[in-house]
């Protein structure tokens, strides 16, 4: 699908399919996009299938392709616009540079009963991540506990994908990433840790419940995404070049001094989590990938448990209930992790997505 994007320009499509809302990721009743001066409409498969033109364009295989185009489209309807399509365009420049290697593949290198390293050979950070998490379920369900460490790799985009396709297979799940350092430590003001996302994942009927947090208040894919927005940040997000709190990510963007997660807790897991995942990957820390001023050969940890050894689905399942009808007492909307992601992820593939025009000129343009 090639877009034609002029202001006032309109383009119909029509599609035949299930109101399901899982099959409306591929097909759909009549729909139509148009293309204003600020916004275009988008359905699920309309953006899968410009990502996966893009993506066999600049020589991915049709079927990586078609997974890393889910991917990112996933996580865009999901509402993680930060880590979906917003991040396309830097995935993409990375592939040009030679930076991710779209042929190489994951490679064990060490095994030690329920603990595995291996080595991602700077591939897809998407593939390598799928994966691990695969093969980390694998061995739980072999031992009850499945532990990679994965050096050598690249962004894996958004940390819940992980947790959540885990946890669809009945796994409980942890995971996390170290990065570029991109934040400073608690009392300083030079960048010299990594952000590190951490992912949390329960297995909960069809709404599991998945934490998916990075060690700053905001992931840097946020600032940017807000920033093509024009928008402010709900709440403080770091310092400007003045020493000053602001919610502007341009500011933030400036100084590069982010605000960790809790404040110097933030900090301090943010740093305990690079040294896990080096340690345990065989891999580098924040501060060797630094040193390339590029944010690649990351090192990453996987971990699946096979729950259903220890608790009944049932009784799993009245656990959660009685947790989420406690903090949820007087006051539906009170958040649990993972709920705005199911609500996102039903209205959007449903409705479509108004897209800024200026990135979709930019995706075209790849």
């Amino acid at each position: 699908m090639k877009l034609q994007l002029q202001s006032g320009q309109s383009i119909n499509l029509n599609y035949s399919g299930l109101d399901n809302w899982e099959k409306e990721k591929h097909k759909a009743k009549t729909t139509s996009f148009s293309v204003s001066c600020f916004t275009m409409k988008l359905l699920y498969f309309e953006l899968k299938e410009i990502l996966d033109e893009k993506l066999i364009k600049h020589g991915f295989s049709t079927t990586d392709s078609e997974i890393i185009s889910e991917i990112f489209t996933e996580s865009t309807f999901d509402g993680v616009f930060s880590h979906g399509i917003n991040r396309f365009p830097l995935f993409i420049d990375f592939v040009k540079k030679g930076i991710v290697k779209i042929s190489e593949k994951p490679e064990l290198i060490n095994s030690f009963g329920a603990f595995e390293q291996w080595n991602g050979n700077l591939g897809p950070g998407i593939l390598n991540a799928l994966h691990c998490s695969n093969r980390a379920r694998e061995l739980a369900a072999e031992s009850g506990i499945g532990v990679i460490g994965l050096q050598n790799t690249n962004h894996w985009m958004r940390a819940g994908t992980y947790g959540r396709k885990v946890a669809e297979k009945g796994f409980m799940f942890i995971g996390w990433t170290n990065t570029i350092p991109n934040m400073p430590a608690w009392g300083g003001e030079i960048s010299n840790i990594g952000n590190n996302p951490f992912v949390f994942a329960i297995p909960y009927k069809n709404e599991h419940v998945v934490l998916d947090m990075a060690m700053s208040q905001f992931a840097y894919g946020k600032l940017e995404w807000m920033k093509k927005l024009g928008k402010d940040l709900p709440d403080f997000g770091g310092y400007n070049t003045k020493g000053e709190l602001t919610k502007n990510p341009d500011e933030i963007l400036e100084s590069k001094r982010i605000l960790p997660t809790g404040l110097w807790k933030g900090s301090s897991l943010a740093i305990v989590l690079d040294l896990a995942a080096a340690i345990l990957s065989g891999g580098k820390i924040s501060k060797q990938i630094g040193e390339k001023d590029i944010e690649t050969g990351l090192s990453q940890v996987f971990i699946a448990i096979n729950i259903e050894i220890f608790i009944s689905e049932a009784d799993k399942n009245s656990l959660i209930n009685d947790t989420l009808d406690f903090i949820q007492f007087n006051n539906p909307e009170v958040a649990y992790p993972g709920k705005r992601v199911i609500k996102n992820r039903i209205e959007n593939t449903k409705n479509g997505i108004d897209f800024p025009e200026h990135l979709m000129q930019e995706i075209n343009s790849l």
